[in-house]
């Protein structure tokens, strides 16, 4: 009888050891892989206005963002994260009310069927904000796309200019 409680308390002993090995393999392995939330710490800090439309998905006003109607030439860049998004030689005059363009500059923006099923939401590649929808089939421009932007979800970085 004492044999087998011996034994029993032996691999007993064993497991729980085993148990609390791999949970501090666990710990050690969590502390390797950077977390999303640190992530986040580095993006720019948002007014309650960017953070319902970039990352509650929301609109601004038609005809209320400032890049609606401007033709500057330069880069747009992501507002969340400045990442580079489009060139001011693919924007164009929709009159939707947004700033529109015909093509992003290649992997910045990222498409995800709308919840709504009808829709296409175009977000930052780099980290998710939420840029606007985009439409093809319109013939608006050669390209046959339009990228509706909502100007909140950007910055304007004009091109130096050559003096």
């Amino acid at each position: 009888m004492k044999s087998i409680f011996n034994r029993i308390t032996l691999i007993g002993l064993l497991a729980l050891s085993t148990g609390f090995a791999a949970c501090a393999q666990q710990k050690e392995e969590k502390k390797e892989t950077p977390s999303k939330t640190t992530k986040k710490m580095e993006w720019n800090k948002l007014t309650p206005e960017e953070e319902r439309i970039i990352v509650n998905k929301g609109t601004e006003y038609p005809g209320t963002g400032k890049y609606d109607q401007f033709f500057e030439k330069g880069t747009y860049i992501c507002k969340r994260c400045n990442a580079p998004l489009y060139r001011s030689d693919s924007k164009f005059d929709a009159h939707c009310g947004w700033p529109a363009f015909d093509d992003e500059i290649k992997g910045a923006v990222k498409r995800i069927p709308d919840a709504d099923g009808q829709r296409t939401e175009i977000v930052c590649a780099n980290c998710e904000a939420h840029l606007g929808h985009v439409f093809v089939g319109e013939f608006l421009t050669a390209k046959n796309t339009r990228h509706c932007v909502n100007s909140v979800s950007m910055t304007f970085v004009p091109d130096k200019k050559e003096q």
